[in-house]
């Protein structure tokens, strides 16, 4: 017979977040047509000829590849969650988000000021620094050499995700979920979290669309704004959750393996996105019941 774990929550607010204050969603793509949102594709500058890499096709936004742009929405947001649902119906390859996106053509006469959250087929989640930055933890094993990192043409920009295989097989639908809350940025594809970048240099901007070589569908893009009594509680002191640990009847702790305390960390990460009051799983000081 062994002892119970018993769970108990130093704090008085509540982590459903079902006792939050919601605000409504808005989805960015209406489905019928590009409304809310303007393109920027500098060789559609100078020839009318040239056709918008982004249509409105069977009720998806589609970016067709080329030529290379965005598609920016025309309101700047803060505090957000994002829900994109991608896919690449045909041949994989590149595309991405941006974020905090203001000044256009500020990198290679083409990429607006921002950071851009990477789709590129078996690379979601990889953030860019496009003119703007962001730091995340290990950031010279995933950055690479810091005398290499910048922000402009030629630099280290790239920050390598967390995972390799969050992405479904090329055809099927992704979810990818982007939380923007102050200077902090984390990134969701298939409910895995694959990046978590802090000290971003913006808070707020608006959100871009790439057309970057290859066809992705999109069939939804949907913001919803973080209350501002979360953001309040943000800046409170961590709320503390304290779980007890499996104990036999001689009183001595029973080892948490590696995977398990992985497993606490992840719940830590989804609750604190979830709820927006930071929560973190302690090892100590822990009370159980007997069975």
């Amino acid at each position: 017979m062994k002892k119970l774990i018993i769970v108990s929550i130093a704090a008085t607010a509540t982590l459903s977040c079902r006792s939050l204050p919601q605000r409504q969603s808005e989805n960015l793509f209406n489905g019928r047509d590009l409304s809310g949102w303007h393109v920027d594709v500098p060789k559609m500058d100078n020839d009318p000829n040239v056709k918008s890499p982004f249509i409105v096709r069977n009720g998806l936004l589609v970016s067709v590849g080329t030529p290379n742009g965005h598609l920016i929405s025309d309101a700047v947001y803060q505090n957000y969650r994002l829900e994109v649902q991608y896919r690449f119906a045909g041949k994989p390859g590149n595309c991405g988000v941006l974020v905090h996106a203001s000044t256009p053509r500020a990198l290679y006469r083409m990429f607006p000021k921002s950071i851009e959250v990477q789709m590129h087929h078996k690379n979601a989640g990889d953030f860019w620094c496009i003119v703007e930055d962001i730091s995340v933890p290990d950031m010279v094993s995933r950055r690479g050499p810091k005398d290499k990192w910048g922000v402009t043409e030629g630099k280290a920009r790239r920050i390598l995700n967390l995972t390799d295989d969050s992405e479904k097989p090329v055809g099927e639908w992704n979810t990818m979920v982007i939380e923007c809350l102050n200077n902090s940025i984390k990134v969701w594809v298939n409910g895995d979290l694959v990046n978590h970048g802090f000290d971003c240099t913006a808070e707020k901007g608006q959100i871009a669309l790439q057309a970057e070589g290859s066809e992705v569908e999109f069939r939804k893009v949907q913001l919803t704004p973080i209350a501002e009594s979360v953001l309040h509680r943000s800046g409170e002191p961590p709320t503390t959750v304290r779980i007890g640990v499996m104990l036999p009847l001689s009183g001595k702790k029973a080892p948490i393996s590696l995977q398990q305390r992985r497993g606490f960390e992840l719940a830590e990460e989804r609750l604190s996105a979830d709820s927006g009051i930071k929560v973190k799983f302690l090892f100590e000081d822990t009370k159980c019941l007997s069975e």
